[in-house]
């Protein structure tokens, strides 16, 4: 719970959906919808104008798809986050809009709580993708993705215990499981996950995660190397 809501911009090119969003979350005591657009370049227009915490972005949109917008929000916004909606979980799109910066990626057909959730979770930075996403997804991001020398680079220059802190995020671990697993407090965990993010330039956990894989620190198909 925050002690302002959330600020949310729903972008989805069919009205009926997004007005079918906004009730679900307007009906939140923590969330608030501050603006509707039927295209990325509009949503980014809102998310600058209402200074906007969390963007619904739907992937596919004539125009400014949910690539180009997830561009132009964090562009116009750099502060906003942005939760790509998909309908396949495995939706070529959706790795472009990983390349883009998005923060979390969610299947349409999610329920409303799982939505909510995600908006919760990317404001806090504790949260990555659906459970039902996030291995296959960044996984098979990976696998099409050529190595990275300077990811590699970049991760060996962090601690021993940053290492395993990044290693449980790529696990999509929340912090409050990581300082459970690795017997810190959350405050400390918090601050782990602040160096790392530092340490390798990056804006939040969702990129760490490409960053451990690309670097081959954490591999496919297991928990790390």
């Amino acid at each position: 719970m925050t002690d302002s809501p959330i600020r949310v911009i729903i972008a989805d090119d069919h009205a009926l959906v997004r007005s079918g969003l906004a009730v679900i979350l307007n009906a939140e005591p923590d969330v608030m919808v501050v603006g509707q657009a039927a295209d990325g370049s509009a949503a980014a227009d809102l998310a600058a104008s209402t200074n906007a915490d969390v963007v619904l972005m739907d992937i596919e949109m004539p125009g400014a798809d949910g690539i180009l917008g997830t561009e132009l929000v964090l562009g116009q916004s750099p502060s906003s986050r942005v939760i790509v909606l998909t309908t396949f979980d495995l939706d070529g799109y959706v790795f472009g809009a990983l390349r883009a910066g998005a923060s979390a990626f969610l299947l349409k057909t999610a329920p409303p709580t799982e939505i909510i959730e995600a908006i919760r979770g990317v404001h806090n930075g504790d949260m990555l993708f659906a459970p039902s996403v996030t291995r296959r997804l960044v996984e098979t991001y990976i696998q099409r993705s050529p190595a990275n020398p300077s990811a590699v680079t970049r991760v060996r220059e962090l601690t021993d215990r940053e290492r395993e802190v990044l290693r449980a995020i790529a696990r999509g671990q929340s912090n409050a499981e990581i300082g459970q697993d690795l017997y810190m407090g959350e405050a400390t965990v918090k601050t782990h996950v602040t160096r790392i993010l530092a340490k390798l330039g990056l804006r939040d956990r969702v990129q760490a995660v490409v960053a451990a894989y690309e670097s081959g620190f954490v591999s496919p198909g297991t928990d790390a190397q």
